[in-house]
């Protein structure tokens, strides 16, 4: 396991796919350990160099003290793309994931394309996190084990239909979530740095092509926020998933997988 250093910080990454191909890099949501993408990351080695790697706070990397910020964690990704020996990447970015994505894109010269999902801009505008999602995020019952918080925090994230159906696949991501995700702390950390998060004045500077998707049904960062998103970004194409839910590249995985594909292959 490789590990990049942002003064003093170790951030560990991982890398598949052909060393000479074009680099994607995924950037994890708020507390999520590198394995949320693994659907996509697996699609994408054939042809593209993919890396992964662990928001600091979460999964191998270190956690230093906080809180965190966006901009912090925007230089993180800096410096593993430097220490991997990245010259350009494709970056892409989901929720809290999404906002590091667009910082990167502003203040570093890296990134070649980006692709956000389920993601806002921050700023005055923002369609805020409803306050049942919020309670149900923050405000675990404190006779839950380990086990029934994460499903309890996790639930408003996908829809009920997929919730009912498929209890084999949410054991194993529960699993994942208890072996590589961030401690409570540092998940405290992370979300401060969302709710400071605003880069919305700014969007018109983002001049990368960016493929950006959004559910209709979100109930974390509601839908709202991709179409703000998306009328503040120059080169931008919006995919609006009927009824997807904010973990839509779980929940709809084939769908997000084959339209990052089809983006990459034509940026």
């Amino acid at each position: 396991m490789p590990y990049a250093n942002n003064d003093g910080v170790r951030l560990a990454y991982e890398r598949e796919g052909p060393g000479n191909a074009e680099t994607v890099v995924f950037v994890e949501g708020l507390g999520y350990g590198r394995w949320m993408w693994r659907w996509q990351h697996r699609a994408v080695s054939d042809d593209y160099e993919s890396i992964r790697w662990d928001n600091r706070g979460t999964g191998e990397s270190d956690e230093p003290d906080g809180p965190y910020t966006v901009p912090e964690m925007a230089s993180d990704l800096e410096a593993v793309l430097d220490h991997a020996g990245v010259e350009s990447a494709h970056v892409v970015g989901a929720s809290m994931g999404g906002m590091i994505a667009q910082q990167y894109a502003l203040e570093y010269d890296r990134a070649r394309s980006l692709t956000l999902m389920c993601t806002s801009p921050g700023g005055p505008e923002e369609a805020p996190i409803p306050e049942e999602t919020l309670e149900r995020m923050f405000g675990v019952p404190e006779d839950a084990d380990e086990r029934e918080a994460i499903r309890y925090k996790m639930r408003p994230a996908m829809t009920e239909g997929f919730w009912a159906d498929n209890q084999e696949l949410i054991d194993r991501i529960v699993e994942w979530r208890l072996d590589s995700d961030a401690s409570e702390q540092a998940r405290t950390w992370q979300a401060a740095g969302v709710e400071a998060f605003d880069v919305h004045d700014r969007l018109g500077e983002i001049t990368q092509p960016t493929l950006l998707v959004h559910g209709t049904a979100d109930r974390v960062v509601p839908y709202e926020n991709g179409e703000l998103l998306a009328a503040g970004l120059p080169d931008v194409e919006f995919v609006t998933l009927e009824g997807a839910p904010h973990l839509l590249f779980i929940e709809r995985r084939e769908r997000v997988t084959d339209r990052l594909l089809e983006f990459l292959d034509d940026v």
